[in-house]
């Protein structure tokens, strides 16, 4: 157990800068001591270097939870080339912890919060309650119960005095990205930061949260392979979450299972995360591994709506013609589509096949009419190829404009590829793409079922697998 997150601004952002300031010593001392070692010792060196460093995001990041360790999480779905190969899976393990296993706070301080938001006591509100945390996350910790009526439910209450401290957080953001560099060599961080803020300002209210779930929870009832857990309306508010409970696989489990069983829930991750946006309008923002259950009924469930993103029609048609012109391999109309849409800041700085390029290698692996295997270090160069200023991309397409909204519907591509990669899930992702980009039929099972289910015709005797 760890006590609540900190949420004075310089306490944190003292937190940070020595987090910062240990891994230039790490790094300034590894350089040193190797010097004179055979290359093997130096690798062993870096390798042990690389693993304290991933101790100490897991402790720092951990304790702050908040925006701060939304970072760490990142860096736990992608493979972002920061550490030497032979210890990266070592780093990621490490890493992981961040996703559902934070550092838990004491049940005494999140019961205070919780019965202010209910205006009760636990005892009056549920039959059963268990005080041990199931999940750990960046605002809020999770717990099991059971309602009078019997049903069981998941209850997320926020960390007490974690709005304070987010927006500590994103007032130091800027003095962490000046000494960000040190630790993530490379990356170009403004982007990120940006999306973390946004990201971290829609997750606060846990009354949106609660109206958005009721939503998709009520537009996928009845679906053959996608289930979502719907909310409990009357005891949600700002700080509390309630909803039905999910029993099933994590992720872990499900990246450790048959080919078969990987593949079948990739296609499921790519048709919620990448597809919805050009069936209903809207898409959820936040794909990782913390979401995902594979349910014993062989549906997948997901979870989380703190960040579920609608676009205007306007937009959803810009998404789909500039996708389209771009898997048609049409650099002229990409770049037309996205000058008219002011998303090319100045356009004669950038020639058409250098947009195309850029697009190609970002969402690359859903371009291309092939059967791929999505790995963690493919998610990891589109990630790069997308923000990182030593992509040859970088110079030309800093020039871009994008709005809020396409900025998360390439969050969502690319975090629900570093999905794919985790699982190393086998597709061709292409052929599923063209059912909402080119208006193609189903090119696989899922994709049939899916579509009879949409036009009201499930077909009869269907099984998940």
């Amino acid at each position: 157990m760890t006590k609540a997150p900190p949420t004075s601004r310089l306490v944190r952002a003292t937190a940070l800068g020595r987090l910062a300031a240990g891994q230039v010593l790490r790094q300034a001392g590894t350089k040193v001591a190797g010097l004179g070692r055979s290359s093997e010792k130096r690798q062993l060196l870096l390798d042990r270097r690389a693993l304290a460093a991933a101790d100490q995001l897991v402790s720092v990041l951990g304790g702050m939870k908040g925006a701060a360790m939304k970072l760490g999480q990142l860096l736990s779905v992608l493979d972002l080339d920061l550490v030497p190969d032979s210890s990266r899976p070592e780093f990621r393990r490490k890493l992981a912890v961040l996703l559902a296993k934070a550092p838990a706070v004491p049940f005494s301080d999140m019961r205070k919060v919780a019965e202010d938001d209910w205006g009760a006591p636990i005892a009056e509100v549920f039959a059963e309650f268990d005080r041990n945390p199931v999940a750990a996350a960046s605002i809020g910790q999770v717990y099991r119960a059971r309602l009078h009526d019997g049903r069981a439910v998941a209850v997320k209450v926020q960390y007490p005095g974690i709005a304070t401290a987010v927006r500590a957080d994103l007032k130091n953001l800027a003095l962490f990205l000046r000494l960000a560099p040190n630790i993530f060599p490379g990356l170009e961080m403004g982007s990120l930061a940006e999306e973390i803020r946004l990201r971290i300002e829609e997750e606060l209210d846990y009354r949106l949260e609660a109206e958005t779930q009721h939503e998709i929870a009520v537009q996928y009832a009845g679906h053959p392979f996608i289930a979502i857990p719907d909310s409990v309306a009357e005891l949600c508010g700002p700080q509390v979450l309630v909803t039905e409970f999910v029993e099933g696989m994590d992720f872990d489990g499900i990246a450790e299972q048959p080919r078969e069983v990987r593949d079948r829930v990739g296609e499921i991750i790519y048709r919620f995360y990448c597809g919805s946006l050009f069936h209903t309008g809207d898409f959820p923002g936040d794909p990782h591994p913390g979401n995902v259950l594979l349910r014993h009924d062989g549906r997948v469930a997901f979870l989380d709506f703190g960040l579920f993103k609608r676009m205007s029609p306007e937009s959803i048609h810009l998404e789909r013609t500039v996708l389209r012109a771009a898997a048609d391999g049409d650099a002229e109309q990409v770049h037309a589509r996205m000058a008219a849409a002011g998303i090319l800041g100045e356009p004669d700085r950038i020639e058409p096949d250098e947009v195309l390029a850029y697009i190609e290698d970002a969402v690359g692996w859903y371009l291309a009419d092939a059967e791929i295997e999505a790995t963690p270090e493919l998610a990891a160069e589109a990630m790069i190829s997308s923000i990182d200023p030593r992509s040859p991309h970088y110079r030309k397409m800093r020039w871009q404009y994008l709005p809020p909204e396409h900025l998360f519907a390439r969050r969502a591509e690319l975090y629900a590829f570093g999905l794919l990669g985790r699982l190393r899930a086998r597709g061709n992702w292409h052929r599923i793409a063209r059912e909402w980009l080119h208006g193609d039929e189903p090119a696989t099972e899922l994709g049939q079922v899916d579509a009879k289910w949409r036009a009201g015709d499930t077909p009869e005797g269907y099984e998940p697998r």
